[in-house]
């Protein structure tokens, strides 16, 4: 890459795409950490993005889908932190796509007050450029979601969804895309969507998430590249104040 095109990345202006920054309090309040200055929690997600990207790296990936075997593992939280944490570096731009048509939440945790998602896309006639929203932070776009449906599996395979997944993967050629997808003990969604992602992060909850559902949910994955497998909520973690702590083991 050139010092042409890494300047173009930590100097882009959205124009059509409409920016709302974040503010600090609803940063703190829904441990957007990474937006935050000198949290010691960042350190976290710095580790992770640099065995992620290598990951991406070496096998020429530039798609990956967040999962978790249950609801509540913090799969979209590691999302939301973990794009802000790949958008960081100049080398490329990270598009996040809120997947999870049954409980999307990635709108919730940048703070973005929005009217439509793509449910709305898939349904309706509303164009994806519509949708599309800056939180505050340079190289990252959101595509969020908004309302929820009980068929999710069959709008996640319609045509029309499997063109806009190419689209969005191949319009840049230094984006990162990351899909935050429905747990995967809870419907066939992910099952069905995993030929638009080229790997997988797995987020599992420390004392939550049994050795039958990791397990299963392995076996779910098991036709697709495993990025890593993280470990969420840990329990006596060294930062007491979120509650919260990670552990990453590559596959």
């Amino acid at each position: 890459m050139t010092k042409t095109q890494q300047h173009a990345f930590s100097s882009i202006k959205y124009t059509r795409t409409r920016s709302v920054a974040v503010s600090p309090d609803v940063m703190r309040e829904r441990r957007l950490i990474m937006g935050l200055r000198n949290d010691p929690h960042a350190d976290v997600f710095r580790l992770l993005r640099t065995q992620v990207l290598k990951q991406l790296r070496e096998n020429n990936w530039t798609s990956l889908a967040v999962v978790a075997p249950t609801a509540e593992c913090g799969k979209t939280f590691v999302t939301a932190n973990l794009a802000i944490a790949l958008a960081m570096e100049v080398n490329q731009t990270v598009l996040v796509v809120d997947a999870d048509l049954r409980n999307p939440q990635v709108a919730w945790y940048y703070g973005l007050d929005i009217e439509k998602g793509l449910l709305d896309y898939l349904q309706t006639d509303v164009p994806v450029e519509d949708l599309l929203v800056n939180p505050g932070f340079e190289r990252l776009v959101v595509l969020p979601g908004k309302h929820t449906t009980s068929v999710s599996s069959e709008l996640l395979s319609l045509p029309k969804m499997t063109a806009l997944v190419e689209e969005l993967k191949s319009r840049y050629q230094s984006r990162i895309v990351l899909f935050d997808l429905p747990p995967l003990l809870s419907s066939d969604d992910a099952l069905l969507f995993m030929p638009h992602f080229d790997a997988a992060l797995l987020v599992v909850e420390d004392g939550k998430s049994s050795p039958e559902e990791v397990q299963r949910s392995l076996a779910i994955l098991g036709e697709t590249n495993l990025a890593g497998t993280l470990l969420n909520k840990v329990k006596g973690a060294v930062f007491p104040r979120y509650r919260y702590g990670l552990g990453v083991k590559n596959a």
